[in-house]
């Protein structure tokens, strides 16, 4: 008798363990290699389809393929969240064809004033810049302030002492500018507040008259990455060049946490492209991720309601990506395009330009 309780007792203790060990995968016991995705953007706002040409939109699918190749190949090797971001966005933010580090917009005044910020899912640990002007890759000085510091936001001049102080690329103002973007703003520079209405840092402002030669000028948009690594551990980033002859050191969304970037573990992770103002009068990413963690919608669900319903309470312009913990992706926009694109592990890369 005794054996026989002491094996129902075993036998209890093996299926409690087994219950557990599932319940820590999300109720799964699946051993086969671990789940990874990543999602990219480069701006919301494009044209209507057909407003670029053939060999446009292959140059900027060409560099979207690239940076999230890159990113695949860095989750496949096991490499963390927060570095795929990095690396990912330094691509874009050294390609002329997107709004954030080289090919920024021009200011009011002719400067060029970057803004960029990154989030650990895991820890909630983050970092952000805003205004600088000689930081080669703003995202590398993002995560250096979030990994080096106790503070999360470092401005201006303050900012670049400390990116330079911790080793971080400084280059000349000249690298940044582009014969596209003083063209545009030539065209811009002289408008008012109230002609020119659109605070977009993305495609969205061209439909405004006041800039004239379309497409062939084009506009591209700020870039963002998020990721789930092998780890489970989520990561996003966010970078810019902020609003086209935007004055008083204006601040968008893109380097405030919660408004146009944000990551948690516990739920999501997202990047922002559009109007700033409207992601942060609504806190656009935390909100998606509250209404995943306390109202149990899914990441679809979540998005879909901050970019279609609340966003159009506020008459609100821009879009989203974002990845959840299952590694489901997720983008919503309410333009006519989105320059984006995404893989998981299975390395599949997906890239679109408009509503497809």
């Amino acid at each position: 008798m005794k054996h026989y309780i002491t094996a129902i007792c075993l036998l209890a203790g093996s299926l409690l363990f087994t219950s557990c060990d599932k319940s820590s995968n999300g109720g799964k016991s699946d051993t086969s290699t671990p789940k990874f995705s990543i999602a990219i953007h480069g701006g919301a706002g494009a044209l209507a389809k057909g407003s670029y040409t053939a060999e446009q939109e292959a140059a900027f699918k060409a560099k979207l393929e690239e940076a999230t190749k890159l990113g695949y190949e860095m989750l496949s090797k096991g490499d963390s969240a927060a570095d795929v971001v990095v690396a990912v966005i330094k691509i874009l933010e050294d390609s002329p064809l997107f709004n954030a580090g080289k090919g920024s917009v021009i200011t009011y005044n002719g400067k060029i004033k970057m803004d960029a910020a990154i989030m650990n899912g895991r820890t909630l640990d983050c970092g952000t810049v805003n205004n600088v002007q000689r930081i080669k890759n703003p995202i590398t000085a993002a995560r250096m302030v979030m990994d080096s510091s106790k503070y999360i936001m470092f401005s201006s001049a303050g900012a670049e002492s400390f990116a330079a102080k911790n080793g971080i690329e400084m280059i000349d103002k000249s690298y940044f500018y582009t014969q596209h973007q003083i063209d545009r703003w030539r065209k811009t520079k002289d408008s008012t507040d109230a002609s020119y209405i659109h605070y977009v840092d993305s495609m969205a402002a061209l439909q405004s008259p006041i800039i004239s030669a379309l497409p062939e000028e084009g506009e591209f948009g700020t870039v963002g990455c998020v990721v789930m690594d092998k780890y489970g551990n989520l990561a996003a980033g966010t970078s810019t060049g902020g609003l086209i002859n935007k004055k008083y050191n204006r601040v968008g969304d893109s380097p405030i946490i919660g408004a146009g970037t944000y990551a948690n573990n516990k739920t999501c992770a997202i990047s922002c492209t559009g109007t700033g103002e409207d992601f942060i009068k609504t806190v656009a990413a935390k909100t998606v991720s509250d209404l995943i963690e306390f109202k149990g919608m899914t990441l679809d669900a979540a998005t879909y309601d901050m970019i279609h319903v609340r966003f159009k309470e506020i008459t609100g312009d821009g879009g989203m990506i974002a990845v959840d913990k299952y590694g489901n992706i997720s983008w919503q926009y309410n333009s006519d395009g989105m320059f984006r694109a995404r893989t998981d592990q299975n390395g599949k890369i997906e890239t679109y330009i408009y509503a497809e």
